[in-house]
């Protein structure tokens, strides 16, 4: 399996002859090194329906009819507008050919701001718990420190966790570095950050604050083998 860093949340696994994509976000976002003309993901995952995490998915999955999987209220809005989708919710895990998807919880909020300036409620958000070739991975989605990242600790053995340090809008560097504590994984690499002016972070300082854990700061493009 590989896994790979692509700036802000986005991640990208491949595994089972598949490619899956995590919150997509292409086109805007500066710090990434993908061009949305030249990704063909089989599979795209959502934690939630914000701009910054949607980001190219429709377009990449009309192109490349992807399956989307996100929480049930943004996977129908995205079935709307002509996206193969499979809807899922919190708790709910699902086995695909691809690998096994589960829903967990994540504290912020989850909307869609259309061009009339409208917000259009997508549900709950979440993280994901993905897990394929006997490797765990947990991406975070934006959320916030909560107590019961104790028992998503406790329940899965996570091999690489994706957790954001942008502070603002989601943990900052202090709560990301406690969330490691609750979670145990065997590696932490950190997301959402210095992409914008709000949420600008020196990963090497979060790394300092990580106990019994490895961290691995990536540059966009970079990926770990498992």
């Amino acid at each position: 399996m590989e896994i790979s860093y692509h700036g802000h949340s986005v991640v990208k696994i491949k595994t089972n002859g598949k490619e899956i994509l995590i919150d997509p976000f292409i086109r805007g976002n500066g710090l990434t090194d993908l061009k949305v003309e030249e990704e063909k993901p089989d599979v795209i995952l959502l934690t939630h329906g914000h701009g910054d995490h949607v980001g190219d998915t429709v377009e990449l999955a009309k192109a490349n009819n992807s399956l989307v999987v996100a929480p049930n209220e943004l996977a129908v809005y995205l079935s709307w507008q002509g996206v193969n989708t499979h809807p899922m919710h919190i708790g709910g895990a699902r086995q695909f050919d691809f690998g096994k998807v589960k829903f967990t919880l994540a504290f912020h909020g989850s909307s869609y701001i259309t061009e009339n300036n409208e917000i259009i409620y997508t549900g709950m958000p979440s993280g994901i718990l993905f897990t394929a070739e006997d490797v765990t991975i947990y991406h975070a989605g934006d959320t916030a420190l909560f107590g019961d990242m104790k028992l998503i600790g406790e329940r899965n053995n996570i091999d690489v966790a994706f957790l954001p340090i942008g502070d603002n809008f989601t943990m900052g560097p202090e709560d990301a570095a406690y969330a490691v504590s609750l979670l145990k994984p065997k590696t932490v690499i950190p997301i959402h950050y210095n992409t914008f002016p709000p949420i600008q972070q020196d990963p090497n300082e979060f790394a300092k604050l990580v106990k019994d854990c490895q961290v691995q700061v990536l540059s966009a493009g970079e990926f770990v083998k498992l």
